[in-house]
């Protein structure tokens, strides 16, 4: 029984975490009751779950960053040239940047989870970034930590891509993934 229960807590939270997000991206002072019932829970149940409104929104934090890392690492990006992994991995976290657009895109106070979690998505992208560097895709001489952040910025900026937006709940990652990559790869200038 006591796992029935941890069960139906876990989908409580899931459903509390998903809402908040849908409910917040749609109006970021929206209170917890509100979120209680957009998850079709009740105020007191999301209350029991997140002692106030901090607790919700570190958990919100905690959970996509989790997603984000879960995104790279489904990616497999040691088991494919550099580039293939580039272009997996960036398509992978578009999906999840897509779905947890507030969450990902407003700052909130960090949990030592959360930092932690956001410390293994860098050294992530910089190993990925690394091996890319040695099968010369970057220059060699390129400063990876500036890199990292180029690459994050253009991973926003896709999704907010004129026309990106027509279906927000559905942008084409891999074709954003695709931009990203080239762009990050051979900037704006001329090919050839």
């Amino acid at each position: 029984m006591g796992r029935a229960l941890r069960a139906d807590a876990e989908r409580s939270v899931r459903a509390i975490l998903e809402a908040a997000e849908r409910v917040l991206a749609e109006d970021a002072g929206a209170s917890m009751e509100q979120i209680a019932e957009a998850a079709g829970l009740t105020r007191i149940t999301v209350h029991r779950r997140f002692a106030n409104r901090q607790a919700l929104l570190e958990a919100l934090a905690v959970s996509a960053k989790q997603q984000l890392i879960d995104a790279i690492e489904e990616a497999r990006p040691d088991s494919a040239p550099a580039l293939v992994a580039l272009y997996r991995v960036t398509a992978n976290v578009l999906r999840v940047k897509s779905a947890w657009r507030f969450t990902l895109s407003h700052a909130t106070p960090h949990t030592s989870t959360a930092v932690a979690l956001w410390a293994e998505i860098d050294a992530h992208t910089v190993e990925l970034l690394t091996r890319a560097q040695g099968e010369g895709l970057l220059a060699p001489d390129a400063d990876l930590e500036w890199t990292r952040q180029v690459y994050y910025a253009l991973l926003s900026e896709a999704l907010n891509k004129p026309g990106a937006d027509q279906d927000p709940a559905a942008p084409d990652p891999d074709a954003l993934a695709a931009l990203v990559i080239d762009t990050l790869l051979h900037g704006a200038g001329p090919r050839g």
